[in-house]
C-alpha cells in the first residue's frame, strides 16, 4: 500500500527554488527598467510635435486669411490640451512666444523632468514648420 502511495505523490518545487525564480526575474526587471524610461520620454516629445504641427497649420492657415500670425490660441481655433494637473493627459504646456506680421515661434514645454536631470523638456516650431527641440531631457 505504501508503495502506491510514494506513486501517487507529485513532485513540486522546493520553496527555495522559487525564490531563485523570482530573484532572477527581478533582477531583469531592475535592468529593462531604463530601456523603458527611454521609450516614454519619445511617447512624451511626439505628442509635443505633434501639437506644434497642429499650431503651425492652424497659423499657416489664418496667415493666408489675416496676412499675419496671431498670439491668440481662440483666433486660430486651437484648444490647449488639459495636462494631467487638469485632469486630462498632456504632458506638455503650451504658448506662441512670437507671433507678428512676417514670423511666428510657437513653445511647447514640459510640465515634468521626465528623465529627472533637472531640466524641463523645450520644442519650438517656427513659420517654417521646423520642429526643434530647445532643451533637451
Amino acid at each position: 500500500m505504501k508503495a502506491q502511495e510514494n506513486k501517487m505523490l507529485l513532485k513540486a518545487f522546493t520553496l527555495q527554488e522559487l525564490l531563485v525564480v523570482l530573484t532572477i526575474i527581478g533582477i531583469l526587471v531592475l535592468l529593462a527598467v531604463p530601456t523603458f524610461n527611454g521609450i516614454f520620454i519619445t511617447t512624451y516629445s511626439t505628442e509635443a510635435k505633434l501639437q506644434l504641427k497642429h499650431l503651425y497649420e492652424l497659423q499657416s492657415s489664418y496667415q493666408r486669411l489675416k496676412f499675419q500670425y496671431t498670439e491668440d490660441f481662440n483666433a486660430l481655433g486651437f484648444e490647449t490640451p488639459k495636462t494631467i494637473h487638469q485632469g486630462g493627459e498632456a504632458k506638455y504646456t503650451y504658448s506662441i512666444v512670437k507671433a507678428d506680421r512676417n514670423d511666428f515661434i510657437a513653445r511647447a514645454e514640459a510640465i515634468e523632468d521626465f528623465d529627472g536631470d533637472g531640466q524641463l523638456n523645450i520644442w519650438e516650431i517656427n513659420k517654417d514648420g521646423k520642429v526643434s527641440e530647445v532643451v533637451p531631457d
